[in-house]
């Protein structure tokens, strides 16, 4: 029923058997409702079949019911639902909590190297831990950038922390934890995306190889002694490290990262059941690469002899190619590293360089930039291009477009001159 409400006419509405409803001809939205026991309530419908409930017709008048009604349709204009403004907001987290709690757990299931991001986040964000997510601005970051800075960090490195931020709030977004992210406008600084590409020269290649020859005489030789010192003394005698290929796990490790390109930590995560010596390939896979693509890698004839020869010398073949001391995962080798790097005198050189070595050879070998990018497990190919300037061919065949034109150009001028 549609009618102009007023006070009067509210009171002596008179209870049916059935509910009705009685609508505001003066309000558009305004309804009181009454029920077949004599209950009369006022409701504001703002959507169809969405309304909310203001009270009771005998607490509210016909005018405040109205002023409620009007006040809940001008929130609507503004495009806010009032249910859901109504509905108890959950505690905003701070940071902190926000990182121990759900991201933590996203985390722990979607990026392999998680322990190492999440600790970065809260290392280099430390001032905000304590800040309700809400309250994290885009100009709190540029703070944080300007002390970084003037700290001496590098762009690269602030780049590097402000994506991981950014897409930390992206998640929040996403979760409806935040309605958007407050940080969407932070740019990156501009960085020199040509970086110098760290990799063996001759000289330092040979140089390492001969530092691991000498490292694997010396405790061939130290066990030697160690023998004779226990023959001596009636002692059970050590294997012999003469009867095999590899006295430890260090050169091999070094050679397969060589000829290889793969990261450490998929040379740490390799199993036999993913090397196929009669194929000759080795797959890293989805579980175990940063991009969590699975790759297959094809083996030269070095990296074929240091599987053979490690297989053949390895207590179990079923499990992970390359073990500690107690048959475990390796998490390091860098005390081992470091000395050969001392020995080669190789300065400036990490283990994950040989990873750029791997791809720099193969680039001045003439190799297509795309075919290592696929060797390499490079979802972006921006990644690999910073090997470009090391292919003796990739600029150079489009420079010379320009001279078959000219070549062109000139043949064509013979042949009109001929002609006429």
């Amino acid at each position: 029923m549609r009618a102009a409400l007023t006070q009067l006419a509210v009171d002596r509405i008179v209870p049916t058997q059935r509910p009705v409803e009685h609508r505001d001809t003066r309000l558009k939205g305004l309804v009181l409702r009454v029920t077949p026991g004599g209950s009369k309530s006022w409701y504001c419908e703002f959507a169809r079949g969405k309304r909310v409930w203001l009270g009771r017709a005998d607490v509210l008048g016909v005018t405040e019911a109205r002023e409620s009604a009007r006040a809940i349709l001008a929130v609507v204009f503004q495009g806010i639902d009032p249910i859901e403004a109504r509905k108890p907001k959950a505690e905003m987290p701070t940071f902190g909590d926000y990182l121990d709690g759900d991201y933590a757990d996203w985390a722990k299931s979607s990026q392999k190297a998680h322990a190492q991001n999440l600790n970065r986040l809260k290392t280099a964000f430390k001032a905000l831990l304590k800040k309700s997510l809400d309250k994290i601005t885009a100009l709190d970051v540029e703070r944080w950038r300007a002390k970084e800075v003037e700290r001496g960090l590098s762009n690269q490195t602030i780049n590097r922390d402000i994506a991981s931020i950014k897409a930390c709030f992206n998640r929040a977004v996403d979760w409806g934890i935040l309605p958007a992210n407050p940080l969407a406008k932070v740019r990156k600084a501009r960085v020199d995306d040509c970086l110098k590409v760290r990799y063996l020269s001759e000289a330092e290649e040979a140089r390492l190889r001969a530092a691991i020859e000498e490292r694997e005489e010396r405790r061939r030789a130290e066990r030697d002694t160690a023998n004779r010192w226990r023959a001596e003394r009636g002692y059970v005698l050590l294997p012999s490290l003469r009867d095999s290929v590899f006295t430890d796990h260090v050169k091999p490790l070094i050679l397969m990262s060589i000829n290889t390109g793969c990261r450490r930590g998929e040379l740490f995560d390799l199993t036999w059941s993913n090397v196929n010596l009669d194929r000759r390939i080795l797959t890293v896979t989805g579980a175990t690469a940063k991009s969590r693509r699975t790759r297959h890698i094809p083996l030269n004839r070095e990296a074929m002899s240091v599987l053979l020869n490690w297989r053949a010398q390895s207590e179990d073949t079923s499990g992970l190619v390359f073990v500690n001391e107690q048959g475990e995962r390796f998490d390091r080798a860098n005390s081992s590293w470091r000395r050969l790097l001392k020995d080669a005198q190789i300065a400036e050189f990490r283990w994950h360089d040989m990873r750029h070595h791997f791809a720099s050879r193969l680039a001045m070998g003439g190799v297509d930039l795309n075919t290592i990018r696929e060797l390499l497990g490079h979802s972006d190919y921006t990644m690999t291009l910073r090997y470009a300037h090391l292919a003796p061919e990739f600029k150079l065949k489009a420079v010379e477009v320009l001279d078959e034109a000219r070549e062109a150009a000139l043949s064509g001028a013979k042949v009109l001159s001929i002609v006429r």
